[in-house]
């Protein structure tokens, strides 16, 4: 059986071939009118019979066959553009032509993948191709595919080489490169926030210097002072190692999808690119997810595996169908966070009614915590009160989309009212808009 697949299972025959075995047909035809040319057909239809034997020969009978490997990273970045590059080597001591088929995980959705290519003898190319995924979890890449045909063309061979591998894609991690450099500036200029001034200061002592002119005269150190002679001041550091939780909803709403991804999925990513910022800032981070009943939990820390430990706790997280359970995650938080910290919570509301059900245990963690709720735009809602209206239909859809994005600014006023932070963003510029919040507190040492 193994022969039989080897030699005529991976045969296939090309357009070529049908091609000449019409024109040989024709000629059959053409000789019946005229018996004079009646040799000519049989003369080509032997010298086609040659031909298939050589190309025949020339595929199969080869000492070595082409080898072919994927290259790719042990890892994906979900919502990433991510670079695979295939490397082929052709060992015919002759020219072949090739097409290259990879089989790519079913989650992509991607069934007509392939390369042509021409091979001079014993020749390696490469192909490098990009894949974005938008789902995070376990990605099977099957075999390399290689159909290679001689340049007779009549016959094509298929040789499969194994290449099949699981690759995990792992929240944005990509991302965490391109915001690395955002730690280390204050505010994100570009978004129209502006550097501050810190107001007051900690109570960690850092050293005593002279005077000068602005300093804080609350400061003074009357000792030190007197010995010296002259006016002396206590200087003072930030704080570290301030706690900072970032808590992400898994209820139904955050199932909603934008640009490809979920809302979980951008509130995944954002916040492990925020964790990264905390953790450079050298504050102690943690996570916990949830919905109608606590998810995963990861106490606050700042040691170096921690921003690897936060990378392996989102990677698996599932969005719930049910209907989030605000009580619960407020016990949960009186429960595991004894100590202040800036609880940054990724959620979603679609309307005021909706927040109203949840405030009151809102409000109950803001009056331990430092609360920050983060929810989304409706991207969709806003091209629709952008657009123009032309008829009676689309005055209504039109004026049904501005009261929800009414609503959403009223969810603002109202947990300001209530002196709950909060931040109202599109999906794709949540990173950034969090990034900035987060550079703000610190800045103004409201953590």
């Amino acid at each position: 059986m193994s022969l039989i697949k080897k030699y005529i299972g991976d045969l296939f025959l090309s357009a070529r071939f049908y091609m000449v075995m019409v024109g040989c047909i024709l000629f059959f035809v053409v000789s019946f009118f005229f018996p004079a040319l009646s040799e000519i057909p049989k003369i080509c239809f032997q010298a086609f019979l040659v031909l298939i034997l050589l190309d025949y020969l020339f595929l199969f009978f080869s000492r070595k066959k082409p080898s072919a490997r994927r290259l790719i990273s042990e890892r994906l970045s979900n919502g990433d553009e991510n670079k695979i590059e295939l490397r082929i080597k052709s060992e015919f001591s002759f020219p072949v032509n090739m097409q290259i088929i990879d089989e790519l995980p079913e989650q992509l959705q991607i069934r007509d993948w392939k390369r042509n290519a021409y091979f001079k003898r014993k020749e390696q190319q490469r192909f490098v191709y990009t894949l974005r995924p938008v789902q995070r979890g376990e990605y099977y890449f099957g075999n390399i595919l290689l159909f290679v045909r001689s340049l007779l063309g009549l016959l094509v061979r298929r040789i499969t080489v194994d290449a099949e591998e699981m690759v995990p894609v792992y929240p944005s991690f990509i991302q965490l490169r391109k915001y690395d450099l955002l730690s280390a500036a204050t505010i994100q200029t570009e978004t129209g926030s502006k550097r501050l001034r810190k107001i007051g200061h900690s109570m960690e002592f850092e050293q005593i210097k002279e005077y000068v002119h602005g300093d804080d005269i609350r400061t003074l150190n009357w000792k030190a002072s007197a010995r010296k002679g002259g006016l002396m001041v206590n200087t003072y550091t930030d704080e570290k190692s301030q706690q900072v939780y970032c808590i992400i909803d898994k209820g139904r709403l955050m199932k909603m999808p934008f640009g490809g991804l979920t809302l979980l999925d951008y509130a995944i990513n954002s916040c492990l690119v925020l964790s990264n910022v905390c953790l450079k800032k050298q504050d102690r981070v943690g996570v916990m997810t949830f919905s109608n009943k606590l998810g995963s939990v990861l106490a606050a820390d700042r040691k170096a595996i921690q921003k690897e430990n936060i990378l392996q706790l989102l990677y698996n997280q599932k969005t719930a169908f049910q209907e989030s359970d605000f009580e619960m995650l407020y016990m949960q938080i009186r429960n595991r966070i004894k100590h202040r910290s800036l609880v940054i919570l990724f959620t979603n509301f679609e309307s005021l009614s909706g927040l109203k059900r949840q405030l009151d245990y809102l409000r109950s963690i803001a009056s331990h915590h430092l609360l920050l709720v983060v929810f989304f735009e409706n991207t969709e809602l806003h091209q629709l009160t952008v657009s123009q209206a032309k008829d009676i239909e689309q005055v209504y859809v039109k004026t049904i989309a501005e009261k929800f994005a009414f609503e959403k600014r009223l969810i603002v006023k109202e947990l300001m009212k209530h002196g709950i932070l909060s931040i109202l963003t599109s999906p794709q510029k949540l990173t950034i808009n969090t990034i900035n919040k987060y550079l703000e507190l610190k800045a103004r040492q409201a953590i």
